[in-house]
């Protein structure tokens, strides 16, 4: 019987999360050493926009658990709320009101009052930005602007000195923007970052200077065969990934003469899942359509030697923001949008569903081909 996997994430995955995350590692990274879905850690992150929620910590001048339990000793002895005061060199007023917000004299208990304490110190603590609309107004404006926020927070410094009220940190600006629960700024307002990231990342997660991520001996497509430029010898595939919701992907590969279309359904956007996906795909294909495969510079092709010893087909890589140079998978990408629009969950889709997609695009007609199907079109020239 196979083992039904976990729903949700425990207080230590959700920790080991966290501390993975401001290392720097990918979504795919940290779900496989988890062993969830990557989606499901997007879930998580998003909800503070990749910002870590700080730790809860009790408040030194809160009761401590002993505290409470010589509270309710003291109850229970019938001494006055003064004199247990007194014992724990605590002001009659604090003992006072622990009582009284926890079921009074007759129904107080020391577990349930400290539990309910530390339940109530999760609630979230309203930030300046929410309290103060004036400075909130002029923190939109400039994000409007496409100031950064550390421009606006040192323009403040300047702008409105000795007003207190009107000086805000870049960080308390940040989270604003990427912690959506807080309500505080517009969610529209990101688009104005330079970044256009929707969450928060660790500065290590930059692929400088790191191995992760980088294509190492890549074949420029330079060098590329001019037999896949004219179109006339099929088996030279143009691939991607297709993004969706959370964090979800698929791979799709295109055949050059043909337009033939292959989805592929992936578990995360590393390397290791990419490659893995594309070359048990591949190798199902008859060794005459085996040639060559280009793609753009993303890291997830950066294992692209394993993926031809697997398959025998010579990966070329794009120049850097030159999408035009796969324009045939740009193409279909587009028109897979209206099986797949924009944020659709793309993990949803089994491997057999992404077939009957690939199916219904390969039989229409295309008028590049002639009005011939992409299907007849490779049919016409495979033995």
């Amino acid at each position: 019987m196979q083992e039904q996997r976990q729903r949700g994430l425990t207080a230590s995955q959700r920790s080991d999360l966290w501390r993975r995350w401001k290392s720097g590692q990918s979504l795919s990274d940290i779900a496989r050493a988890l062993g969830k879905a990557p989606g499901s850690v997007h879930g998580v992150l998003s909800i503070t926009g990749g910002i870590a929620p700080l730790g809860r910590q009790r408040a030194q001048r809160a009761l401590s658990l002993d505290e409470r339990e010589e509270v309710s000793r003291g109850l229970s002895a019938g001494d006055s709320l003064r004199a247990i005061a007194a014992r724990l060199r605590r002001s009659p007023s604090t003992v006072s009101r622990e009582v009284a917000r926890n079921g009074g004299r007759q129904r107080y208990r020391a577990a349930v009052a400290d539990a309910l304490a530390w339940r109530n110190a999760t609630r979230p603590k309203q930030c300046k930005l929410s309290t103060h609309a004036r400075l909130r107004d002029v923190v939109a404006d400039k994000l409007r602007l496409d100031w950064s926020p550390e421009q606006i927070a040192g323009w403040l410094a300047h702008a409105f000195v000795g007003e207190v009220d009107m000086q805000v940190s870049h960080e308390t600006i940040y989270k604003s923007l990427f912690v959506q629960a807080r309500g505080v700024l517009e969610k529209e307002l990101l688009r104005h970052l330079r970044s256009r990231r929707v969450m928060r990342r660790a500065r290590s997660a930059t692929s400088a200077g790191q191995q992760r991520g980088r294509i190492v001996d890549a074949v420029s497509i330079r060098e590329r065969p001019a037999e896949v430029e004219d179109r006339a010898i099929p088996g030279h595939w143009e691939g991607d990934l297709l993004s969706g919701a959370h964090n979800t992907h698929i791979a799709t590969l295109v055949e050059r003469h043909s337009r033939y279309t292959k989805l592929i359904k992936v578990d995360g956007k590393d390397t290791v899942s990419v490659v893995g996906a594309l070359s048990r795909q591949v190798r199902t294909l008859p060794a005459d359509l085996r040639r060559t495969l280009t793609w753009d510079r993303g890291p997830e092709l950066a294992q692209h030697k394993r993926f031809t010893v697997a398959t025998s087909v010579q990966v070329y890589f794009c120049d850097p923001r030159s999408p035009w140079q796969r324009g045939t998978n740009e193409n279909t990408n587009g028109l897979l949008r209206q099986y797949f629009p924009d944020g659709t969950d793309l993990s949803a889709f089994s491997q057999r569903e992404l077939n009957e997609v690939a199916r219904r695009l390969n039989q229409r007609p295309r008028k590049t081909l002639g009005f011939l199907s992409p299907a007849e079109k490779l049919g016409a020239v495979l033995p």
